[in-house]
């Protein structure tokens, strides 16, 4: 996928909806990483890792 932008130099962002993160490496459906960013109702963590965005409480989404 080519990341957005503004996630350029993240790979895991997170949803503040629904609380759910996206590891950008792994995403097969775009248009789900697109409609959040255009809501921007987003947030990248660091350390941009999945540890980091578990201890902030959001859990882990494929798609």
């Amino acid at each position: 996928m080519d990341r957005p932008r503004s996630l350029e130099g993240f790979r895991y962002v997170g949803d503040k909806r629904s609380q759910l993160v996206y590891d950008l490496d792994e995403v097969s459906d775009e248009s789900v990483i697109e409609e959040l960013v255009a809501s921007e109702k987003f947030l990248v963590f660091g350390p941009d890792t999945l540890a980091e965005a578990r201890n902030r409480g959001y859990r882990p989404r494929t798609v």
